[in-house]
């Protein structure tokens, strides 16, 4: 019986393993993954260099299909597959897991940061006021869903934020980024019953990363307003905020003045 270790690599670079992570990767072979989210540049090629082994990547189709991974733990004892950000944030992963149960193997859990929990506490909205996430695709022609949508209208109506999650095909460059996802979901609301003009939502950039960056505004401004590089999320915040939630957000308004407002929104 082998050991399949799902380690999260968290939401920057190589830093962000623990030590227990470090000893781990030490003595398993390994995989990695970069297509539900994309660490920092160089990342996978640092740590391989620092570990002195080599770091496969596995693209969405050698994950879900768990021919390789299986593979991998009939030769050898330790298997690890590193995941940006959290391992079990994807249910791809867990279906993995069960694949390597069914085979007759055990696995292990290094959790890590994860952008479902990060993004709330960057922008400083309580954690417990989050409906579903929901997930935005990247726009195909003739496919325009509106069940996004319905989603984040259904937390709304309870009085609760929605994190929007922005699709992403890093092997081909395309990555939604938040000002062409609220174009998106105006274009498919066009009565605004679910975003209407004028309503204020988040875009958190980058989170984990020194450069991270938040943005406060109405739907006209954020679709004005560059965000720099991926990745970005986008929060549609409940009807009424905490006090303090209002307070948080004060920080990465777009029109507050800008004497009053700081030079790096990761200071």
């Amino acid at each position: 019986m082998a050991v399949l270790w799902f380690v999260g690599l968290g939401l920057d670079d190589e830093r962000g393993l623990s030590r227990r992570a470090v000893e781990v990767l030490r003595s398993a072979e390994l995989f990695a993954e970069e297509y539900t989210a994309v660490a920092a540049p160089g990342t996978i090629e640092r740590l391989a260099a620092d570990l002195r082994r080599p770091i496969r990547r596995l693209g969405r189709s050698e994950v879900e299909g768990e021919a390789t991974i299986l593979a991998a733990l009939r030769g050898a004892p330790q298997v690890a597959l590193l995941v940006v950000g959290d391992p079990f944030a994807a249910t791809t992963h867990v279906a993995l897991r069960l694949a390597a149960e069914r085979a007759g193997h055990d696995w292990r859990y290094l959790p890590n940061a994860s952008i479902l929990v990060a993004a709330a506490g960057f922008l400083g909205l309580m954690h417990y006021r989050f409906g579903r996430t929901v997930s935005l695709p990247l726009p195909r022609p003739g496919f325009a869903p509106t069940s996004p949508l319905e989603q984040i209208g259904s937390n709304r109506e309870r009085g609760l934020h929605t994190l929007v999650l922005l699709d992403l095909e890093p092997a081909a460059g395309r990555f939604l980024g938040a000002g062409e996802a609220i174009r998106l979901l105006r274009e498919r609301d066009p009565t605004g019953s679910v975003v209407a003009p004028g309503d204020r939502l988040a875009v958190a950039a980058r989170v984990g990363r020194d450069d991270a960056a938040g943005f406060y505004g109405t739907v006209e401004q954020l679709v004005a307003t560059d965000f720099g590089a991926p990745l970005h999320c986008l929060v549609v915040p409940a009807r009424e905020l905490h006090f303090e939630e209002a307070a948080a957000l004060e920080r990465y308004r777009l029109d507050r003045p800008s004497a009053d407002r700081p030079s790096s929104a990761a200071d």
